[in-house]
């Protein structure tokens, strides 16, 4: 059965979410559609970006993934889709895909699908459906677009490593107000080669990594890799972010002793 995945920042107070699905359902009766999330803040690409990119590998290669965040297209900013590692995406080539992927994507193609009413303003149920469906069905992207070469390119703030310091930054806060930063288990590895270590973000200092929240008691701040490898900064049974006053792109500082 055909898997189609939504990701957007269309929220679920509206009809959107619904409409997309009809949409969806009109033309492919039997497909599987799967609710990544509808509660990206909107237009933000970056966490969009994170989600995705963690929420795909677990999905079977043939999977096609709508991305309905700040998708409205622009001359600067057109309509795309995309072969990445056997995964089929659309959206809007705003950036977000430079941040999702670590590889040049096998094939990248500028949609050709026009609106079936005089509105372009929701171009997740009028366009990326139609692509979708189309590609689910076992389209191919040719048939949808034209050839292109790269996608636009967004700068995401990288950890920067001085001496015996990683200076990193907040990337994400999740449901439970755990915090990621973009500093990786990989890079603490690389460049701490087996030293031990603290973290230090505002007031507060961690000496300890934990494999789990339930490592300390309850109301206790901790540090651990997360599943996709990120550094967590977390709080048993508490929310991190609010409690420690800790928000999107704050530093976080990791030093080898």
């Amino acid at each position: 059965m055909a898997i189609i995945t939504l990701t957007s920042d269309l929220g679920l107070k509206d009809y959107y979410v619904s409409a997309v699905k009809g949409a969806i359902l009109t033309q492919l009766p039997d497909v599987n559609i799967v609710d990544i999330t509808h509660l990206i803040p909107s237009f933000n690409i970056q966490e969009a970006a994170y989600v995705l990119k963690n929420s795909f590998p677990n999905f079977p290669e043939g999977t096609v993934h709508i991305v309905g965040v700040n998708a409205e297209a622009t001359p600067q900013n057109p309509h795309i889709g995309l072969l990445v590692s056997g995964h089929y995406f659309i959206g809007a080539d705003n950036g977000m895909f430079s941040l999702m992927f670590d590889k040049v994507p096998d094939k990248i193609v500028e949609l050709n699908i026009g609106y079936d009413t005089n509105s372009p303003t929701f171009p997740t149920r009028d366009v990326f459906v139609k692509a979708a469906c189309h590609l689910a069905r076992g389209g191919t992207l040719d048939l949808i677009g034209s050839a292109k070469q790269g996608v636009n390119e967004r700068i995401m703030f990288r950890p920067v490593t001085v001496g015996d310091t990683i200076r990193g930054s907040i990337i994400y806060i999740d449901w439970y107000s755990n915090v990621v930063t973009n500093i990786t288990n990989s890079l603490v590895k690389e460049a701490g080669k087996g030293r031990p270590f603290v973290i230090r973000f505002g007031s507060h200092e961690i000496s300890k990594i934990s494999r789990t929240y339930h490592d300390v008691v309850e109301g206790e701040i901790l540090a651990m890799f997360n599943a996709a490898g990120h550094l967590e900064i977390a709080m048993n049974s508490g929310k991190a972010s609010q409690l420690l006053n800790l928000h999107m792109g704050d530093t976080i500082t990791l030093i080898f002793q």
